[in-house]
């Protein structure tokens, strides 16, 4: 007797996709979250979505652009936001850089919960978060079960198939999938820009995220933060300036370039500087004209406050890294408060609030880190190579696609950052398929990519259509009898799964 029939590690974004698609096919699917929210890079890890340029039109699954609708319907139904805005065919409720999309993690939350509702009471889905994996139980090339620890005891679930949907492909490591982890060399991977020698354990950084309001005037400055000082003196290994400063990489030159704090700041030769503060900025004050948003939020996930200095996870002192990379973020922030130069010649916005109130936690940060970069399956048949996406191959399996640069944040050994465009790729079934284990499949930034590919794969609609796939891969697995290499290998086996995808709203080309 099995507890369901799909058992899916981790709640992150392609985890929720999975489940809701799971649920949808009517099967009994366990979710099981590490942390107090599902939903990963929208909402623990505070990242509003990154997306390219055609997502209006084209680009994503079905589902996720009924997400997309259900954050705009949410503001529309708000008698105090603005009705010019509304009136647009295409608002970005928050006004931000990032996106056309950019909205607070709680509502991505209960935006996502409210889906995954109405399959709890019908007795299809069972959400289990704060549950933190254990260990996985493997016979043969299958998993049998995993155990984890939920309120303190320990708890088995069985499955016929297993998603990891966790963002370090925790499950991968547990059950002894093989996989593969940091940067390829080049002579592995035909990569025209991957590393001369491989190392593993150079990953792109982990970020925890800060949410602060510009309140205009007060001061709400918070303590100096343990090791301030240290990381004050941090040069970029690209340059000479401090990381905590108003640089940041120049993929472009390998250098630095300056950023301005809002709209409208210029250099001394009079060119407009980026704005960080609008980057990912989530309320936009100007948008409520009744007044119950009075202040500016934004999140500060930027490029000074990217963990390079170590990994958090797959090395010994992960949990250390994990304490200091939430220090290195509230230095961040004291910096910002304290000694950033303002366009006014002055020194820090102290009227910065660390807001606590958005992200569920005491401190002001996300929940959990923002993971760039997980362990990555080591695929059966394809694995997507820089090659593939700077083509734009049309992939003859394909089951998705995508769109976005090659963006590797400074890496934690070499210190590499790298960001170059591509053209619009497809996601192909051959990379979803891992090279022995049977009934495990792929559902969040896992899948067969390298670390250079990983870097435009791990955005959200990719993300979103790799959880989706996977969780209607796995049940059509269980209706057909097969293996997902049998439906990748067999002509009418795929054809029929892609008229599945179709029916379900997944484009698997673009136009």
């Amino acid at each position: 007797m099995f507890d369901a029939d799909v058992i899916i590690c981790g709640g992150s974004l392609g985890g929720v996709a999975a489940a809701l698609a799971a649920c949808g096919m009517g099967k009994k699917v366990v979710l099981l979250e590490a942390t107090q929210w599902v939903g990963g890079q929208l909402t623990s890890q505070a990242v509003p979505p990154d997306e390219h340029r055609q997502i209006e039109f084209q680009g994503c699954t079905a589902s996720y652009r009924s997400y997309r609708q259900a954050v705009r319907d949410y503001y529309t139904s708000l008698e105090g936001f603005s009705a010019e805005v509304k009136a647009q065919k295409s608002f970005c409720p928050a006004d931000s850089e990032v996106s056309l999309l950019s909205h607070p993690p709680k509502l991505a939350l209960k935006i996502l919960s409210e889906r995954l509702q109405p399959f709890v009471q019908k007795g299809l889905l069972a959400v289990y978060t704060q549950a933190k994996l254990l260990s996985a139980q493997v016979a043969g090339d299958e998993i049998a079960s995993v155990t984890y620890e939920i309120a303190g005891q320990r708890r088995q679930f069985s499955g016929r198939v297993f998603l990891d949907a966790t963002d370090t492909g925790e499950l991968l490591e547990k059950s002894g999938t093989e996989f593969t982890v940091g940067a390829e060399s080049a002579s592995a991977t035909g990569e025209r820009d991957a590393a001369a020698v491989q190392d593993c354990a150079d990953l792109q950084p982990c970020t925890y995220t800060a949410c602060i309001e510009n309140r205009k005037r007060g001061d709400f400055v918070i303590p100096k933060p343990y090791m301030y000082d240290r990381f004050k003196k941090l040069q970029m290994p690209y340059d000479c300036y401090p990381v905590y400063s108003m640089y940041g990489p120049d993929s472009q030159t390998g250098r630095a370039k300056r950023f301005g704090m809002f709209e409208g700041e210029r250099d001394e030769k009079g060119n407009e500087l980026f704005p960080l503060f609008k980057y990912r900025r989530i309320v936009a004050a100007k948008n409520f004209v009744d007044g119950s948003h009075p202040y500016d939020v934004t999140l500060v996930n930027w490029p000074q406050n990217d963990y390079f200095l170590g990994n958090l996870f797959g090395c010994d002192n992960a949990a250390e890294n994990d304490e200091m990379a939430k220090l290195f973020t509230l230095g961040f922030v004291y910096w910002l408060q304290t000694e950033a130069p303002r366009a006014d010649g002055g020194k820090g916005y102290g009227y910065f609030r660390l807001a606590t109130e958005y992200l569920g936690t005491d401190n002001g940060l996300s929940m959990a880190p923002y993971v760039r970069e997980s362990r990555r399956i080591r695929a059966l048949q394809c694995t997507v190579t820089e090659q593939d996406v700077l083509e734009g191959k049309s992939f003859h399996d394909s089951v998705g696609v995508g769109s976005y640069p090659i963006d590797v944040h400074i890496t934690t050994r070499s210190h590499t950052f790298f960001n170059i465009p591509t053209r619009p790729f497809t996601i192909p079934l051959g990379a979803m398929v891992p090279v022995r284990m049977k009934n495990l499949l792929p559902a969040c930034k896992n899948a067969g990519t390298t670390h250079l590919t990983n870097g435009c794969f791990r955005l959200h609609p990719v993300e979103w259509n790799v959880g989706e796939v996977a969780g209607l891969l796995a049940c059509f697995m269980l209706d057909e009898g097969v293996l997902a290499a049998e439906v990748r290998q067999n002509a009418k086996l795929f054809e029929r799964f892609a008229h599945l995808l179709q029916d379900k709203g997944i484009q698997r080309y673009w136009h």
